[in-house]
C-alpha cells in the first residue's frame, strides 16, 4: 500500500509495536526483530490514510492532526454514515484521532456499508472486506472467521471490547463489553446474531471460550438471557 502511493515505512506515524497475532509475534521476537510501525496492528489504516493524502495532494507529515483535511473528511464521512455528530475526538493507541459515536450510530454505519448500492464507495469497501477478511482482522481472529462464515456480513472488532456488524439487508449491530475485557465479546455477539436469525458457519469459533485452570478447561464463558426464547 505504501509503495503504491510512493511512500515508505518512514512516513508512518503510528506507534511502533510488535505484531498483534501471538504466533506472528513469537516468530518476530525469535527472529530478533524489534517493535516497528509497520508491524503495529493499525499500520494498514495509517497506510490508507497516507495514500488518501497522496491522492488528494494533502500534506503527509501532519496527517494525524485533527484539523488536517484528511481527518476532517473522516469526521464528515463517519457522521454521514452514523447519522449523528461525532461527540468527541481523542487519541487512539496508535496515535490517530479516534472519533466517538454512540453504539446506535456505529450499528447504523455498519448496516449502511453492508447494504450500500452497487457503485458507491461504501459498496466497494464492503466488497473488499468480504473478499479479503484476513486483511481486516488477520488470519486467526474471530472477526475473520465471522466474515468468512456468514453470507453478506461485514464486521470489525475493536479496542476495549467493541464489536460492530453490518448485514446485507441493512441491519447493523454494535456491542461494547463494559470492562473492556475481550473474552466475552465474540460469545455475546454470537448470541445476538443467533437471536436475529442470522445463519453462520462461524458460531462454533465465536462461542469457543473455555476458562482454563492449569491448562485444562474448568468452565466456559457463555451468554445468558440472549437465547431466542427470551425477551430482549
Amino acid at each position: 500500500m505504501l509503495a503504491d502511493a510512493g511512500l515508505t515505512e518512514a512516513d508512518l506515524l503510528n506507534t511502533p509495536d510488535l505484531p498483534y497475532d501471538e504466533v506472528e509475534r513469537d516468530t518476530w521476537v525469535a527472529a530478533g526483530r524489534s517493535a516497528r510501525s509497520l508491524a503495529q496492528n493499525c499500520s494498514g489504516k495509517h497506510a490508507a490514510m497516507l495514500a488518501t493524502c497522496r491522492v488528494n495532494g494533502w500534506d503527509t507529515a501532519t496527517y494525524l492532526d485533527p484539523q488536517h483535511p484528511l481527518q476532517r473528511a473522516m469526521v464528515a464521512t463517519l457522521e454521514d454514515l452514523a447519522g449523528e455528530p461525532v461527540a468527541a475526538t481523542a487519541v487512539d493507541g496508535c496515535g490517530a484521532p479516534v472519533m466517538a459515536v454512540s453504539l446506535g450510530g456505529l450499528s447504523r454505519a455498519f448496516g449502511r456499508v453492508a447494504s450500500a448500492a452497487d457503485g458507491t464507495p461504501e459498496a466497494e469497501v464492503a466488497a473488499a472486506m468480504r473478499a479479503h477478511p484476513e486483511l481486516v482482522g488477520g488470519t486467526r481472529r474471530d472477526v475473520t472467521a465471522l466474515m468468512r462464515g456468514t453470507d453478506g456480513l461485514v464486521a470489525k472488532d475493536g479496542a476495549e471490547s467493541v464489536y460492530a456488524v453490518g448485514l446485507a439487508d441493512g441491519r447493523g449491530l454494535a456491542l461494547k463489553v463494559a470492562d473492556g475485557g475481550q473474552r466475552a465479546r465474540p460469545v455475546v455477539l454470537a448470541a445476538v446474531l443467533r437471536r436475529l436469525g442470522v445463519a453462520s458457519d462461524a458460531y462454533g469459533r465465536l462461542e469457543d471460550a473455555p476458562v482454563l485452570g492449569h491448562g485444562d478447561p474448568v468452565g466456559a464463558v457463555v451468554a445468558v438471557g440472549l437465547d431466542a426464547g427470551t425477551a430482549g
